[in-house]
């Protein structure tokens, strides 16, 4: 083996170790929520177990880190991840992140129309927050009719009817962060 790669392993345990002290969690807790047994973790952070991927999903799970975060792995090809927008309800939804089971971001981009929309309420699980970045954006929650100008936040419970659209028919851009279970 070559000794970078080997470097790379090595460093493998004291990562995990310091990880899991950073976070103030004990071996017994980590070893709850992997399912990884106490003596096995141990004998991992102390260098006299080699990492296997058997031991690491369960890790990185817990960690919510990457894997190559978990062993140091060198950073290779291109760093920019390349986003997909998708277009729903007549707007357009940049995704941001990628966890599926947490909160999720989105830059919303409402386009310019001829004339503004009238409000369709609509209602979901969740809580949102958003940011405007650009534009004037119109909210309706329940009977509240607010006007947001860039720079503006705002937060709701989205089982209460609510609407996004322009103010004046021209493009709005905001960031959104929405969580099914809270934020």
């Amino acid at each position: 083996m070559d000794p970078a790669t080997e470097d790379v392993l090595n460093a493998v345990g004291p990562r995990l170790r310091t990880l899991r002290r950073q976070r103030n969690i004990t071996l017994a807790d980590l070893a709850q929520r992997t399912g990884i047994s106490q003596s096995s973790l141990s004998r991992l952070e102390s260098g006299q177990r080699r990492a296997t991927l058997e031991l690491l999903l369960p890790l990185a799970r817990t960690y919510h880190v990457p894997l190559d975060d978990l062993v140091g792995a060198p950073r290779t090809g291109d760093p920019r991840i390349h986003l997909k927008p998708v277009q729903q309800f007549g707007v357009s939804l940049v995704p941001l992140s990628r966890d599926p089971g947490g909160v999720h971001a989105f830059k919303m981009i409402i386009p310019a129309r001829p004339e503004p929309l009238e409000p369709d309420l609509q209602t979901h699980e969740g809580v949102q927050w958003l940011y405007v970045l650009s534009g004037r954006l119109r909210l309706v929650v329940a009977e509240r009719d607010r006007t947001l100008a860039a720079g503006e936040v705002a937060q709701f419970d989205t089982r209460q009817p609510h609407w996004l659209g322009s103010a004046d028919a021209r493009a709005v851009e905001l960031l959104i962060l929405f969580g099914v279970q809270g934020l």
